[in-house]
């Protein structure tokens, strides 16, 4: 009889690796932002945001258009996002968003917090 290991497929995951794109626009910078913002993604998002921090007095837009997922950690990392540019005069726009990711900001009262379009 097979181990149970033996008798199980495996179907692939349609998974999107995480990715923060950044690049200068007029007057400051814009993250493209694709795949999950799960908690291991966050964790590793800590490093890549850190032109954003640098430039926080500064407009930062947040494309969310390929944005599949948000999670309390990526909410957590929109928050210190926020905070810093608040901290230095800056301006946090988060567009493209998607329903179910505007659900999440309703339902956490993030809709107040950013400026979306």
């Amino acid at each position: 009889m097979p181990s149970r290991e033996e008798g199980m497929l495996l179907k692939p995951t349609k998974r999107k690796e995480m990715n923060w794109e950044i690049k200068e626009h007029e007057g400051g910078l814009t993250a493209v932002i694709s795949g999950r913002l799960d908690t291991p993604s966050a964790v590793k998002a800590q490093q890549e945001i850190l032109p954003l921090l640098e430039n926080a007095d500064k407009e930062i837009v947040l494309d969310c258009e390929q944005l599949q997922y948000i999670s309390s950690s990526g909410l957590r990392l929109f928050l210190a996002i926020r905070k810093e540019v608040a901290a230095k005069g800056g301006k946090v726009i988060v567009e493209h968003i998607s329903d179910d990711i505007k659900k999440v900001f309703m339902m956490t009262g993030f809709v107040q917090l950013f400026e979306l379009r």
